[in-house]
């Protein structure tokens, strides 16, 4: 994997979340700290229903925690005003799900595009990077493909070169081979490994596969809503 920077991109400090169904309150996250470094490649496991996704989502501030804070870069995003914080997910923090969430009416090469779309840039203006991500990506052939003539291992690398496309410092993905059969799942870890090297991005990835975890240069396993860090095989 690509070598750890010391710098912190993000820190969670004291983070809680805490849900309520109907009388009961469910807490998911307690007093949980973490942080994420530069360059690094970090997956966090655990059972499901422990709150990995959650925390991911309050990574990527699609989310907001019950208490405690997420400093992105230093700055508590709690005193972030609404328009940088939209700037950071648009431009700082690519997202792979696992569902695929590509547009069906449009290409492969026009979902990559998809990011730059919504900031008003020409199309003229991003068929170059997009290009250069599927090809990245190994999809050279599948450019002018819709989702519905792709596998669902190719609709996953076009969601991932959709992720890359504003050169985000950050990639968080939230299981994203649970939704495919087992080579092909190996196929998009291996590549999300490459790009963690070659791009030098942040890596995040949520999964249930303990396997697979070890593999990051820092494994992290939610037990009773806290980050414990688990000795992997790096």
């Amino acid at each position: 994997m690509s070598k750890r920077g010391n710098s912190k991109v993000i820190e969670c400090v004291d983070l809680e979340k805490t849900f309520h169904d109907g009388s009961r309150e469910l807490r998911i996250l307690q007093r949980l700290n973490l942080d994420v470094r530069d360059g690094e490649s970090l997956a966090i496991s655990g059972p499901s229903g422990v709150g990995k996704s959650t925390l991911l989502h309050i990574i990527g501030t699609l989310d907001r925690p019950t208490s405690g804070k997420v400093l992105f870069r230093g700055k508590s995003l709690a005193e972030t005003s609404r328009n940088e914080i939209n700037r950071i997910r648009n431009e700082e923090v690519g997202f792979v799900f696992q569902f695929y969430h590509l547009l069906p009416e449009f290409t492969a090469l026009e979902n990559v595009m998809m990011p730059a779309f919504s900031m008003g840039k020409k199309r003229s203006e991003l068929r170059e990077r997009a290009e250069e991500l599927l090809m990245k990506v190994g999809l050279a052939d599948r450019m002018t493909h819709k989702p519905g003539m792709l596998s669902g291992g190719e609709q996953q690398r076009v969601a991932i070169g959709r992720a890359l496309f504003n050169r985000p410092s950050v990639v968080l993905a939230d299981e994203p081979t649970g939704n495919l059969d087992e080579r092909t799942g190996d196929g998009i870890i291996d590549l999300l490994w490459e790009l963690n090297r070659s791009e030098g991005v942040t890596l995040v990835i949520v999964t249930h596969d303990d396997t697979m975890a070890k593999h990051a240069d820092r494994w992290i396993y939610i037990h009773e809503g806290q980050a414990v860090e688990k000795k992997g095989e790096k």
